[in-house]
């Protein structure tokens, strides 16, 4: 199956737009006023409308309260929720349950060790994404353009349903496709060309390698003879 891809953190109709076009799988918002990718209500309702029916449409928040997130389900009518900060298991079962919209976990990893707390999340979490541990001091908690180390995934990424983040750009996005195995990835500040602002020419530079990783993963399994074959 081709890898799904995330553009996130989109605040404009033009990024929107090309995102879309490109071929994007899930698109999302950022609601969390720090970032500078949020967008307010009323905009990334008119972003969601504007993704309807082309792409998942995902909702990031940071230890949103519940009245924020009833307001985020109304108004942008998410397909996925994107949980980005330190929710706990109980606080994630908790937001599946009451809003009844599924629910991607954010997972920072540093080491084997952080990506090994994925699994308190397999069951109360639809998805889970890996991203990088954002630098001491940071006053956000994603979208700084950092790449972990891919091996600390190597005790659970085939225990958890997952995708891939922190510091994917279209040059490194193959290589990462490769070591991880990963069958979804997520990309912010690698498709930009100031911070928050999106780059048509990145976003699609970015889709373009996955499609080719994809279709190079492709030609290598046509190319491994099958199990119990024998040369005639």
């Amino acid at each position: 199956m081709p890898t799904r891809v995330k553009i996130c953190g989109i605040s404009t109709a033009e990024a929107m737009a090309s995102a879309l076009d490109a071929g994007a799988d899930d698109v999302g918002l950022v609601l969390f006023p720090p970032s500078p990718r949020h967008v307010a209500l009323e905009g990334a309702a008119e972003l969601a409308r504007q993704a309807r029916g082309r792409a998942r449409i995902v909702a990031l928040t940071v230890d949103a309260d519940d009245g924020l997130l009833a307001a985020v389900v109304e108004a942008v009518k998410p397909d996925i929720l994107q949980l980005h900060g330190s929710e706990s298991v109980e606080r994630v079962a908790q937001i599946r349950r009451r809003f009844g919209v599924p629910v991607m976990k954010a997972i920072k990893v540093a080491t084997a060790e952080d990506a090994a707390q994925a699994l308190d999340f397999a069951e109360v979490a639809d998805l889970i994404l890996f991203d990088a541990r954002p630098p001491r001091g940071a006053d956000r908690p994603g979208g700084h353009g950092a790449v972990f180390d891919w091996q600390a995934l190597d005790g659970v990424k085939d225990r958890v349903h997952y995708m891939l983040s922190g510091g994917l750009t279209a040059e490194n996005v193959a290589e990462a496709i490769r070591a991880t195995g990963a069958t979804a990835v997520d990309v912010s500040s690698g498709v930009e060309r100031a911070r928050g602002v999106k780059d048509c020419d990145r976003i699609r530079a970015f889709l373009a390698a996955v499609r080719a990783a994809d279709a190079a993963v492709a030609a290598q399994s046509k190319l491994q003879p099958r199990h119990g074959s024998q040369a005639l």
